[in-house]
C-alpha cells in the first residue's frame, strides 16, 4: 500500500512557489525548517568555530566529550543552521551525544572549496576543544552529504586523525551528474531535478572542474575512510550517487552500508515531524554513529 504519509509531503511540496531568487529561496528553506520546531527539550547554543558561524544543539542525557558534526543541504546555494535544526538535533539525540550544525559559506558569493574550507576548519575546531577524533561522527544532506564525504577527503589530505564514521543522507557526490538516475527518476521526484543541479553546480563551482573530488568526492580516492552509513529514498534522482558512492568506497575497502528505502523522497529524514519511516531513518544513523564511536 503506498506511503500516505509520503503523498501529503509531496502536496506540501507541490504547493511551493517556483522561479524564486536567491535570497527568497533561502528565506523560504528557513521558513520550512520553521514549520518543523525544534523539540522543547533541547538546548541550543551559538558558536564561533574558528571562525565559522555555528551551533550546538543538546538533548538530555547527551554525552558532551563526543559531537555529531553536521553539515545542512541545499546546494552549496540554500540552507542554513536555521532550515536543518530540527534534523541535526534529533540525528544527535539518536546517536546520545552533541550536535554541532555548521552555518558553512554559500554560493555564488563564496564558490568551491569556501564550503570545504568551512567544514575542515570546522572539524579541527572539535579536534581544539579536546573531542577525541574517535569520539566524533560527520552527517549531511544533500549537498552537506557530499560536504560529508569532501570533508573526510580533506582530512585526509591534511593528515588528521578520521572521525569514527560519517552519515552522508541523499548525498550529492557527483556534480557532473552522470548518474542514470537523473533520467530515470525524474518523473517521481518532487524536489531535484537535473536542470536545477546544473545551475546550483554552475554556481557553486565557478571556474572549478566539476569532477575534482572535492567537489565531487565520488571521482576521488576514498581509501582509508572511516565507516559510512549511506542513506537515500528510491524516488530520488540523486539514487544512483549514493549508489555509485557505495560502490567506490567498497571498492577502496571502505565499510559501507547503503540503504535504500522504498517510496522516499529527497531527504525524506527532513520530514521527520510528519513521516515516520523518517523517525525510523534518524533512528538506525542515530545507532550507526553510536555503536561506531570509541
Amino acid at each position: 500500500m503506498p506511503n500516505a504519509e509520503i503523498a501529503a509531503i509531496r502536496a506540501f511540496l507541490a504547493s511551493m512557489p517556483a522561479d524564486q531568487s536567491i535570497a527568497e529561496r533561502r528565506a523560504g528553506y528557513d521558513n520550512i525548517g520553521a514549520a518543523f520546531p525544534t523539540a522543547a527539550d533541547v538546548t541550543l547554543t551559538p558558536v564561533s568555530a574558528a571562525g565559522v558561524p555555528a551551533e550546538w544543539s543538546l538533548t538530555p542525557g547527551a554525552a558532551e566529550d563526543a559531537a555529531l558534526l553536521y553539515l545542512h543541504g541545499g546546494g552549496y546555494v540554500i540552507g542554513s543552521v536555521a532550515s536543518h535544526r530540527h534534523l541535526a538535533s534529533e540525528l544527535g539525540r539518536a546517536a546520545g551525544i552533541a550536535a554541532l550544525s555548521l552555518d558553512y559559506r554559500l554560493a555564488p558569493e563564496h564558490p568551491f572549496p569556501a564550503a570545504v574550507d568551512d567544514a575542515l576548519a570546522g572539524y579541527r575546531w572539535l579536534l581544539d576543544q579536546g573531542i577525541a577524533a574517535g569520539r566524533i561522527a560527520i552527517a549531511g544532506d544533500s549537498a552537506g552529504g557530499g560536504l560529508t564525504m569532501a570533508l573526510l577527503l580533506a582530512i585526509k589530505a591534511a593528515g588528521l586523525p578520521q572521525p569514527a564514521c560519517a552519515v552522508p543522507i541523499s548525498p550529492w557526490v557527483d556534480l557532473a551528474m552522470t548518474g542514470g538516475s537523473m533520467v530515470s527518476k525524474a518523473a517521481v521526484d518532487p524536489m531535484v531535478q537535473r536542470d536545477s543541479l546544473l545551475v546550483f553546480a554552475s554556481r557553486y563551482l565557478g571556474a572549478a572542474d566539476p569532477l575534482a573530488p572535492l567537489a565531487s568526492p565520488v571521482h576521488g580516492d576514498l581509501a582509508g575512510l572511516p565507516p559510512l552509513l549511506i542513506q537515500v529514498g528510491a524516488d530520488e534522482t540523486l539514487l544512483d550517487d549514493a549508489v555509485q558512492l557505495a560502490r567506490a568506497a567498497g571498492h577502496a575497502q571502505v565499510a559501507v552500508r547503503l540503504e535504500i528505502a522504498p517510496e522516499m523522497i529527497h531527504v525524506w529524514p527532513f520530514f521527520h515531524p510528519m513521516l515516520a519511516p523518517a523517525r525510523a531513518a534518524i533512528a538506525t544513523a542515530g545507532a550507526f554513529i553510536a555503536a561506531h564511536l570509541a
